[in-house]
């Protein structure tokens, strides 16, 4: 049944015209204060359409009749719907071999130089921020591709994700056909096999096992100590504030030594954020 018009003493911002709920500025307040200290991040005043969408899904099968109601719920700290409201409000746009630049600068430059320079012969790769899997494992391919003599190698690629349906996903390595156009000609060939419907395709077994998907919150604790020859945190910072950038590249940069690089995405900027890199391509920066 649909709300019924808001009282007088109602907020005048809460959607309720052709709505099955009602959402005051409050309950929008408390809710974007909640993806905030569960995510880290910042949705601004304009996203209300957008939790609103996504959320009154999980109030109707709930069987909830207010957002007052789905805010008591994750305050009690109730696990499982904790991981389906950050699982609602993680945005998941990717594909393989998005933004090409950093990728023809692995294979031209980074590359080469790790071959020259890197007599353990050790890779360390961190996809922050993977989502269904597309950018590490277009970093294997990449690897498998452009790495001379990869079997000498120690290669090790660490996928995480804040959203759990996502990495499952991910984990799979199942793709529809029209997700690999972007691949370059002969390599898709190469790294997929036809699955069970025609449209299905699935990564070779090779490229899953230079990867170690895991859940894992940037805004909680990194179990990961080690050094990271490259971080890829890529179209992921832009849902931060500020402060909790800078937190972030700051921990980032712990895990780096100089001359290791983080990748970021096309609309995200270090400028005046960290003073732990040096910009030394379009979003791309090297560890001082």
């Amino acid at each position: 049944m649909f709300s019924k018009a808001p009282q007088a003493s109602q907020s005048l911002t809460s959607i309720t015209d052709s709505r099955q709920f009602a959402l005051s500025s409050h309950e929008f307040d408390t809710l974007r204060e909640l993806v905030q200290k569960l995510t880290g991040i910042h949705l601004s005043e304009c996203k209300r359409e957008m939790i609103y969408r996504r959320l009154a899904k999980r109030l109707d099968l709930l069987g909830l009749k207010t957002f007052t109601e789905y805010c008591k719920l994750l305050e009690s700290g109730d696990t499982a719907e904790i991981e389906d409201f950050a699982n609602a409000m993680t945005t998941n746009l990717t594909y393989f071999f998005r933004e090409p630049h950093h990728f023809e600068y692995m294979q031209h430059t980074l590359i080469p130089e790790q071959v020259h320079s890197n007599r353990e012969r050790k890779l360390r790769i961190w996809s922050a921020g993977c989502s269904s899997g597309e950018e590490p494992y277009s970093l294997a391919i990449l690897l498998q591709e452009c790495l001379p003599d990869l079997s000498s190698w120690d290669v090790k690629i660490l996928a995480t994700d804040l959203d759990s349906s996502t990495l499952s996903k991910a984990k799979s390595g199942v793709y529809r056909d029209e997700q690999i156009e972007r691949i370059p000609n002969g390599w898709a060939d190469r790294w997929f096999t036809q699955g069970r419907d025609n449209d299905e395709i699935i990564i070779d077994a090779t490229i899953r096992k230079m990867i170690y998907f895991r859940h894992h919150n940037l805004m909680g604790d990194w179990p990961m100590s080690k050094r990271f020859n490259m971080i890829f945190c890529r179209n992921v910072i832009i849902y931060f504030d500020k402060d909790t950038q800078r937190k972030l590249f700051e921990r980032f940069a712990t895990l780096q030594q100089p001359e290791d690089h983080l990748f970021i995405g096309h609309s995200e900027t270090l400028h005046q954020m960290s003073e732990f890199y040096d910009l030394i391509g379009q979003t791309i920066y090297k560890r001082t």
